[in-house]
């Protein structure tokens, strides 16, 4: 079963998320997708939570630009993240100790 991007921010990071591997994190990662699937997400971590919104966030720490099926491909381990980024399929603007974090915040995979 594929998930559309706007599904894999909003309902399934959720699921992923590893509230023991954030510890004291406190950040707020905004997605910014392109393609067919564009569209504004950010997710606050915070408290061991991650709540998942749409739009634009305010101050994000990071923000990744992606096609929104590239999103969908790194996020459920078809793609690997940091080829993304070294090819250019993958922006990353911001805190880059936190995007490097990201792998183990979710567990990769549907």
């Amino acid at each position: 079963m594929s998930v559309t991007p706007e599904q894999l921010i909003l309902e399934e990071l959720p699921k992923h998320f590893q509230p023991e591997k954030a510890g004291n994190t406190n950040a707020t990662i905004q997605f910014d997708l392109s393609g067919e699937e564009a569209g504004q997400y950010f997710v606050k971590i915070a408290d061991g939570q991650v709540v998942p919104e749409r739009g634009a966030a305010e101050h994000p720490n990071l923000t990744l630009t992606a096609d929104g099926n590239d999103v969908v491909k790194i996020f459920t381990g078809a793609m690997d993240p940091t080829a993304a980024f070294m090819s250019g399929k993958l922006k990353v603007k911001g805190d880059m100790g936190l995007a490097l974090k990201l792998q183990t915040l979710f567990r990769r995979g549907s």
